[in-house]
């Protein structure tokens, strides 16, 4: 045997047994001391072979051995702690691997918590606060020559990543801030930025290393969901160091890519948010995603189809990165190939959230933007006939904001992949998104400006209307034949105009009856249109005239089509139609339900026909309702007053009564609006059963159940408007089973602007019908909604369609609330 390690045995198993016997405390210092030479920390270290063995073979015994002796009674044995600080160093001076290991096998052992316990804790804690877990991570970057075993690394990856779940869980209350989550993860990120500089001068140095450990580190921390604390040291770091050196990126890089399968998504998905572009996505990835597929899966597909909660810019810096080098600009092809594709799909449309929506045509926006017209040539005919799919599924959807983005995405699309074509042109609100989106499709501008290498040229003096200039040019001549002496137009005051009204050649009708037949046989537009103007008035000035002609003027109004430039025309007819509706309810409505169902008649009259009924029902149903002066018509005479002026006397006679009066009540004087009965009682059946009556029978031009869902998702929602007026009326009941029953009929429709009314509906019927009622007529329809509105809540795709679900299911518990005190005795 040689006698080094002979020596280095004797000598360590002596130690132990006056450690483990002594109570001398002189003696168990002086042991110690003689120990601590074999840590080379000494005045006269050991030899190096010697030090080897013991850091190799005796070392780990030798911790637990000191474990074993901590004690209050033990450490006093030395007054003034320097036992204590002895004990210590051979923690924080050793091997740190070896001595991170024993540290965390006795905070498992340690029963409970106990002096021993919060000694090793707040030692590990110091441990920490030394940079020692740098050191036990680089020790692993070094281990070439003598790997170390894959049970030894594993188990040290699962006690550094896992550190703070276990001493929380031992600690309990009395755990250290040290080895919080928040603490701990963003102290491990320095410690891996030690590891990884000590890895770059080993290199310079000419040794090799591995950072393979480095990586699985990384990994586990991502997996166990603490990217942003890591990431959050790392990444500014890591910017700059690649900045201006080819081997910190090759080190980063390989960083990276031997980060394990199963945190690669974590990994990227947490380094696409925290990189600040795309140029450092580049210098931090490399080209990462040619080389591993399932980083390039995830770059391309789960980033971009499966995950839409990423912000903008971080979608800018993913695509951004696939386009700056020419190897990965391919891949980018692609992703515009399947994001298209994606996007004009009928299914995704009607049920993907209206967020992946937007976060798709903002990701098709800008891959075009990215991408040049030669590597857009060879794939032309396949992306134009994806976006022509997409733009007519779009633009059928009943949701405006889905018919929006449809629209700017065929804009913009079309021009770069069809830019001899005509281009084409849409109609759409100019908001914050629709103003974002046109930014993420337009080019990036040149560095260079061409004004700015243009020389300095005078700018041409802008004329005004008085014939001078704006600016410091040389002022023009003056045209020939002018001279100062004449007389100028701008010495006069413009004559104010802003009152005058425009002369009508044709005089406004007096009666209903001369409407009626301006409108349907006058060939004199001015009367025509004067008739228009008159109609609401005439009609709730003279409601007996009305309803002698009342269903004859529903029809001529619902058939009227705009024959001059009339401002205002669709108001004006609608409300016509409404007022005859509200004079007379019953046989207008009756009418106007009829022609719903009725062949040769266009979707925008079936949807002015649920419009009218909606304002007339909701007219009806207004409470202590008078006949209201008409809101817009010709200008008429207005009545006569009793006199001429009203007398100055009396105002003054009446201000000093009022003055000289002395009131008990300083309150306000309320006028109590005069109640009366709900007029909607008695003609509801007529505006909702025959609506609901015939909705899945199809016809030749219309067919609810089939591609005409926008009608019927205004229909349901029409219906749900009139339950909700039909409150505390005798028909109530009858018109909640049955609109619940139509419910049930469609409630798994596929588009949303549909599942949307029948939601409103259910809210409707709860809002309406007494909860007596509901219980004692549909309880057994209330049972089957429950959950159905449980499964919409969680599971829908449309957030709105979720929010009405909750809202209904917080009115079921509210009804349940309500009735359990009534059935309680």
């Amino acid at each position: 045997m040689d006698p080094a390690v002979s020596a280095v045995r004797l000598a360590v198993r002596e130690a132990v047994h006056t450690l483990s016997s002594c109570e001398d405390g002189g003696r168990v210092l002086s042991t110690l001391e003689s120990l601590k030479r074999y840590l080379g920390g000494a005045e006269n270290p050991a030899l190096a072979g010697e030090q080897e063995e013991f850091a190799r073979a005796h070392f780990s015994a030798f911790l637990r051995c000191l474990v074993g002796r901590l004690s209050p009674g033990w450490l006093e044995l030395v007054a003034g702690g320097a036992l204590e600080e002895l004990w210590a160093s051979f923690f924080l001076e050793g091997p740190a691997d070896q001595a991170f290991l024993v540290l965390m096998e006795s905070v498992d052992g340690a029963a409970g918590p106990s002096f021993r316990l919060m000694k090793i804790a707040r030692l590990l804690a110091r441990f920490l606060s030394a940079g020692r877990m740098a050191a036990v991570m680089e020790g692993q970057c070094r281990r070439l020559t003598e790997p170390a075993s894959p049970l030894l690394q594993e188990t040290l990856l699962t006690q550094v990543v896992g550190l703070p779940d276990r001493l929380g869980n031992r600690l309990q209350r009395e755990n250290l801030d040290a080895f919080l989550p928040q603490n701990y993860f963003p102290l491990l990120g320095e410690e891996i930025m030690r590891a990884l500089q000590a890895v770059v001068v080993s290199l310079r140095d000419g040794w090799d290393c591995s950072v393979s450990f480095l990586s699985q580190v990384l990994g586990k921390a991502c997996v166990h969901g603490r990217q942003k604390e890591m990431l959050g040291v790392l990444v500014p770091r890591l910017t700059a160091l690649t900045q201006g050196s080819c081997l910190w990126q090759r080190v980063c890089w390989r960083l990276v890519a031997r980060v394990p399968d199963r945190a690669v998504e974590a990994l990227l998905t947490a380094l696409v948010e925290a990189a600040s572009g795309p140029e450092v996505l580049s210098r931090l990835l490399g080209s990462l995603v040619m080389k591993n597929k399932k980083a390039q899966f995830v770059m391309t597909r789960k980033l971009l189809f499966l995950q839409y909660r990423y912000s903008t810019p971080m979608l800018q810096s993913l695509l951004g990165y696939l386009a700056m080098d020419s190897q990965r600009r391919p891949l980018l092809v692609q992703a515009l190939k399947a994001l298209l594709e994606t996007w004009g799909s009928s299914s995704a449309i009607r049920h993907a959230p209206l967020e992946q929506q937007r976060y798709l045509s903002k990701a098709v926006l800008i891959c075009l933007a990215h991408l040049g017209e030669a590597e857009l040539q060879d794939s032309r005919d396949e992306l134009l006939a994806s976006l022509m799919a997409g733009v007519k599924n779009r633009l059928d959807s009943s949701l405006p904001a889905v018919r929006r983005l449809g629209m700017i995405v065929a804009e913009t699309a079309s021009a770069r992949l069809h830019p001899e074509g005509p281009p084409l042109r849409f109609q759409y609100e100019d908001d914050e998104l629709s103003r974002e989106m046109l930014a993420l499709a337009a080019p990036q501008p040149a560095a260079d400006s061409a004004l700015e290498a243009s020389p300095a040229v005078a700018p041409e003096p802008a004329e005004t209307p008085g014939g001078g200039s704006v600016g410091g040019g040389v002022p023009q001549a003056p045209p020939e034949g002018s001279g100062s002496d004449l007389d100028s137009d701008d010495e006069f005051v413009p004559y104010d105009m802003s009152g005058d009204q425009e002369l009508k050649r044709s005089k406004a009708p007096t009666y209903v009856r001369d409407c009626l037949e301006a409108l349907t046989s006058s060939e004199d537009w001015e009367r025509w249109e004067a008739a228009l103007r008159a109609l609401e008035g005439l009609v709730v000035r003279n409601p007996a005239a009305a309803r002698e002609v009342s269903v004859e003027l529903a029809k001529v109004l619902l058939h009227l089509e705009e024959k001059t430039s009339v401002e205002g025309f669709e108001g004006l007819r609608q409300r016509g139609l409404v007022a005859v509706v509200v004079t007379d309810p019953a046989p207008v409505a009756e009418y106007l339900t009829s022609q719903f169902y009725a062949l040769n008649f266009s979707l925008r009259q079936r949807l002015d026909i649920l419009d009218v009924l909606t304002l007339a029902a909701q007219e009806l149903s207004r409470p202590g309702r008078l006949p209201r002066a008409p809101r817009c018509g010709p200008p008429g005479p207005a009545p006569l007053p009793s006199s001429p002026v009203a007398p100055a006397w009396r105002a003054v006679v009446e201000e000093r009564i009022r003055s000289k009066t002395r009131r008990l009540s300083q309150g306000s004087v309320r006028r109590t609006q005069d109640a009366g009965p709900n007029q909607f009682n008695t003609v509801a059946g007529y505006f909702f059963f025959p609506l609901i009556q015939h909705f899945d029978r199809p016809l030749v031009t219309f067919d609810l159940l089939g591609e005409d869902h926008l009608v019927l998702g205004r229909l349901a929602h029409t219906l749900g408007a009139l339950m909700y007026l039909a409150v505390n009326t005798s028909v109530a009941v009858p018109m909640g089973k049955a609109l619940l029953e139509f419910v049930w009929t469609l409630r798994f429709h596929g588009d949303a602007y549909v599942r949307r009314g029948l939601l409103s509906a259910v809210s409707s019927v709860l809002l309406s019908v007494p909860a007596e009622r509901l219980l004692a007529d549909l309880p057994d329809e209330l049972l089957e909604a429950r959950p159905w509105l449980a499964d919409v809540a969680e599971r829908d795709a449309d957030e709105d369609c979720r929010l009405l679900a909750v809202k209904a299911l917080l009115l079921l518990e509210k009804l349940r609330d309500r009735l359990l005190p009534l059935a309680s005795p």
